[in-house]
């Protein structure tokens, strides 16, 4: 009887190498706010890491080609009145950015492909609505200008960024959100809540489509992202503090399909997901395998990387595309025609490390299995059409000649009139304002009462005067 000894994985030889130290950003001041998020995000221009700064909130953008020491004097991005909590590249436009604070704000922010001389602090459009703290973000997958967020006061908003609108708010939670992410078409949405439920939400019909109660029965925080085939990836804790990982579906959450335990480290494991390779990546700890359907549907351990520094504070991961979660991947589209797979940043106190993930090839040919077609920048859907109940899937360019980001394309906001919306005031209201004969006559009849008012009122000043002279005149005896 013969028996598979070698795991048939075309990532299983797949390793870290961290890049060298002239090729890593020094002296940041990575921000030291207690929230759990990667604090920075990547895309195929800039790294843009939130830092810290006096008398409000900011995050450095920084051109990946510049790496090295950063001026202590380099413009940020500093608009917000407390600290910033998430930032995301819009996935449709290297140049555009969301930021969420605790100032309870939402701004979207247009970078120049330049430096800029001073800081940018005017956003171009700033997204109001919610109560209490934003702490997370999510740009739409397909549809253009669509940016998600949640807050502490348990409401997730979803914009229309174009017009600064709220289309839809989601009141769906009863305690605080830990973490929200898209499917791959973004006609669903997974949230995971301090409530110990992850949900399946349908935005656009304000339902929980499915939700399963404590996945993991510790109470510590969840974090749950979906797969490409519509599973859910949940990584949490066991009632003994051990960190644990989930495969579900949705459509059946009484049994999971993959549930296995990990360590006993109490650090909140951020899942990062890749659809075109199928890897998730925990940020920071390992990397595994989801498999698609199949008849042994396993959660595959596959590498790791461990960094020997201990001042590690909040890893940001990145790969070679937009992840449905919102997750800051690196568009790698640039590293096709070698063996790199994807990369990440570890955030240091004062430094941004890059570690390239590699499965190690002596060929220079492009390698089609590893680098298929992926989600390229121009979006599916217009905003109109996805809340009209279109659902597209993301529109895939091919890696095999490489990628040239597009040039610096300038968002356009439309500003609603508000007084479009009010109803004209008065008892008229109820009148048909198509009879164009009555409007005449209503106007004629509105301006010849405003003079009969006018020469009312210059006839009684006159007659004020009057009585003013002769008031003073009895007074110095003269009368």
């Amino acid at each position: 009887m013969s028996r598979r000894v070698v795991r048939q994985s075309k990532f299983r030889h797949v390793f870290g190498q961290p890049l060298k130290a002239d090729q890593s950003y020094e002296d940041i001041r990575v921000s030291k706010v207690t929230w759990d998020s990667c604090f920075c995000a990547v895309n195929p221009k800039f790294v843009a890491i939130i830092v810290e700064s006096s008398g409000g909130g900011a995050f450095l953008v920084l051109p990946l080609a510049k790496t090295g020491r950063v001026d202590k004097n380099h413009p940020m991005v500093s608009g917000h009145t407390a600290p910033v909590l998430d930032i995301d590249w819009c996935p449709h436009n290297d140049n555009v950015i969301a930021s969420a604070s605790e100032d309870t704000t939402v701004m979207v922010w247009q970078i120049p492909d330049h430096t800029p001389v001073r800081s940018i602090t005017e956003p171009i459009v700033t997204l109001e609505g919610h109560s209490k703290r934003v702490g997370i973000i999510a740009w739409h997958p397909t549809a253009r200008n669509v940016l998600l967020s949640a807050g502490s006061d348990n409401l997730i908003i979803i914009w229309n960024v174009g017009t600064g609108e709220a289309l839809i708010n989601l009141d769906k939670h009863s305690d605080l959100v830990y973490n929200v992410c898209w499917n791959r078409n973004g006609s669903l949405i997974c949230t995971t809540c301090k409530d110990k439920k992850v949900r399946v939400i349908d935005p656009r019909k304000q339902q929980v489509v499915a939700e399963k109660f404590a996945p993991h029965e510790g109470i510590r925080p969840m974090r749950a992202t979906f797969t490409r085939e519509g599973y859910i990836f949940t990584t949490g804790f066991t009632r003994m503090s051990q960190r644990e990982l989930g495969l579900w579906d949705p459509k059946n959450f009484d049994e999971p399909i993959a549930l296995q335990e990990m360590d006993t480290s109490n650090g909140v494991l951020l899942p990062f997901y890749d659809p075109d390779s199928s890897i998730v990546y925990l940020c920071g700890k390992k990397a595994y395998l989801l498999p698609g359907l199949c008849i042994r549907t396993v959660v595959e351990y596959i590498a790791e990387h461990a960094t020997t520094s201990p001042s590690v504070t909040v890893p940001g991961v990145t790969g070679r595309q937009s992840g449905d979660s919102g997750a800051p991947w690196l568009q790698d589209r640039e590293f096709a025609s070698s063996c790199y797979i994807f990369r990440f940043y570890k955030l240091h106190e004062r430094k941004c490390e890059p570690i390239i993930m590699t499965v190690p090839r002596k060929s220079d040919l492009f390698q089609d299995d590893l680098y298929p077609d992926t989600a390229g920048p121009e979006p599916a859907l217009e905003v109109d059409e996805w809340m009209e109940g279109k659902n597209a899937n993301p529109i895939l360019i091919s890696l095999r000649d490489g990628y040239v980001p597009l040039k610096n394309r300038e968002l356009k906001i439309t500003k609603k009139n508000i007084l479009d919306n009010k109803p004209p005031l008065g008892p008229r209201r109820s009148y048909s304002t198509c009879d164009a004969n009555f409007s005449r006559v209503t106007m004629e009849d509105l301006m010849e009462e405003i003079r009969g008012l006018r020469m009312t009122v210059q006839t009684q000043e006159k007659r004020i005067s009057d009585l003013e002279n002769k008031l003073s005149k009895f007074t110095n005896g003269t009368a």
